[in-house]
């Protein structure tokens, strides 16, 4: 299993209180951080505005966020989880990502997904259209072709140039779950698919996916299974209640709702968990810690969680 983890960007209200001329240093540090201590991908998120409530707050956009990490670190992956499919147009998209993975030296991941905020693409004067219709952009994208005319897009000599580092491209992460549609999109263009899911969920998911996988002639082994999870990691109890306290209060909820809902443990009980998440066949782990501004958790998962792993396969590294 490999491990990524996210920058405070802003979107989950984490970099609140801090002067605008002191957020990107912030994110930078981080970014020095997460590759220091190991981990083998760095994510962003693709939202405009602060989240659960929208606010005044500094939200940095996703891929020129993507652009500066990229020339600030050397070995660790970038992605973001999930670029939004209908807020840019699959040119310019294929341009910026190409761009990017030349920028970083061949380490980009390309997340993709329909998008799900009517708050965003109201803000910022995008339509929203039906699941079905944006799902239908989502699987335009994944084309090669420059010349193209569509009910969405034309298309007419279109020249993506730096070519990415990556042959043929850089791989394919589509989010989503859904068991008709989206799955069927990953088993036919995917290399990744992204849940945010129990173990549960995860092994059903995981069989639907076969399932496709079968039907369009893909091999299921060629496609990685990721799962993206809100967290927090103790010590002990007491520091795990500790920075519960903090997790609900930026997440607007008490600490046992969000203990219900989100991974928050010791680090035995996550230990025990990723490893059951590695034996149902998760390929990657990415997470998102509370208690990003401290770095905390993500050390903490680093140093004490990913070593422990190690019995269960660990990095590619």
């Amino acid at each position: 299993m490999r491990f990524g983890t996210f920058v405070p960007q802003g979107w989950k209200m984490d970099q609140v209180g801090v002067p605008v001329a002191e957020q990107w240093p912030r994110i930078a540090a981080a970014a020095a951080t997460i590759e220091e201590v190991g981990y083998d991908s760095l994510w962003v998120y693709d939202h405009f505005h602060t989240h659960p409530i929208p606010s005044q707050e500094s939200t940095f956009e996703a891929w020129t966020l993507m652009a500066a990490l990229a020339v600030i670190t050397d070995r660790v992956r970038i992605g973001q989880m999930c670029t939004c499919i209908p807020y840019r147009s699959p040119a310019l998209l294929a341009k910026m990502a190409m761009s990017v993975d030349a920028m970083s030296g061949g380490r980009l991941n390309v997340g993709i997904g329909a998008g799900w905020s009517v708050k965003e693409f109201k803000g910022y004067g995008y339509r929203f259209p039906p699941a079905g219709e944006r799902l239908v952009l989502l699987e335009m994208w994944t084309s090669d072709e420059a010349h193209f005319a569509g009910r969405h897009y034309n298309l007419d000599g279109a020249i993506t140039r730096p070519r990415s580092l990556q042959e043929p491209h850089p791989p394919l992460w589509i989010a989503g779950s859904g068991e008709k549609r989206t799955l069927r999109i990953v088993a036919r263009y995917g290399d990744f698919a992204n849940f945010s899911a129990d173990l549960e969920e995860f092994a059903h998911k995981s069989s639907v996916l076969a399932e496709h996988c079968q039907a369009v002639g893909r091999n299921y082994q060629d496609i990685g299974r990721s799962v993206h999870l809100m967290a927090v990691v103790g010590r002990d109890e007491a520091d795990l209640n500790r920075k519960l306290e903090e997790a609900g209060r930026r997440r607007s909820c008490t600490p046992d709702e969000f203990r219900s809902e989100h991974l928050a443990g010791t680090v035995a009980e996550v230990t025990d968990l990723m490893g059951r998440y590695a034996e149902a066949g998760c390929s990657d782990m990415l997470l998102y810690f509370y208690d990003i501004g401290a770095l905390d958790s993500l050390e903490v998962f680093a140093t004490e969680v990913m070593p422990q792993l190690q019995r269960w396969g660990g990095s590619d590294e």
